[in-house]
């Protein structure tokens, strides 16, 4: 018997994802602290992250299978979160301005009664454009993405702060890289249709 699938999340653009693959699977709340440690790099909080998340539900439900992601945005080895309000989001904004800023998306993939895990991360570079003020407040205004890191929302409005995005996976910038989420369900025994 397969074992049913969890997403390890509730962000709602992470299971419009999910649902692209039209699977069956649940969505439970994961707990963890999602501050990071001192001297913990971009990847290695993108990483513990992920994987503390899917390992909070696993622990619930062990026969499953569980999916945990995460994202953090950085530049010159500084994290840009979810922004705190409207004006966290302006001097997010400000800083990235002009700037190339890598949006790292962390994966995990577990069954903790099988005692098997796949995780990675799969990196998204944007160039921004050079932003004035004005444009920083018609972007927030318009797309409102204080739920997104670095105030970022690319499948809104955020085309229109960019120059480029640059991945191997355009889903992955969304917060679920979905073609090694595919990738790694039919490595664990759940290939799709």
């Amino acid at each position: 018997m397969q074992s049913s699938i969890i997403l390890a999340s509730t962000s709602r653009y992470r299971a419009e994802l999910l649902h692209r693959l039209k699977i069956n699977f649940e969505q439970h709340a994961p707990v963890c602290d999602e501050t990071p440690l001192p001297e913990e790099s971009p990847n290695q909080l993108v990483e513990r992250l992920s994987t503390t998340k899917a390992q909070s539900i696993a622990d619930k439900f062990p026969e499953h299978l569980v999916i945990g992601s995460d994202q953090v945005a950085s530049l010159d080895g500084r994290i840009f979160g979810k922004p705190l309000d409207h004006a966290d989001a302006v001097a997010q904004l400000q800083a990235l301005s002009g700037e190339m800023i890598s949006f790292l998306t962390g994966l995990c993939l577990m069954q903790k009664s099988s005692q098997r895990m796949l995780q990675s991360i799969v990196a998204t570079n944007v160039q921004f454009k050079k932003l004035n003020d004005a444009q920083i407040e018609r972007y927030l205004e318009a797309d409102k993405p204080y739920d997104c890191a670095a105030s970022f929302r690319s499948e809104g409005y955020g085309s229109t702060i960019v120059e480029n995005i640059s991945s191997d996976d355009p889903t992955a910038i969304i917060g679920l890289p979905i073609i090694l989420v595919s990738t790694y369900l039919d490595q664990l025994g759940r290939p799709l249709p």
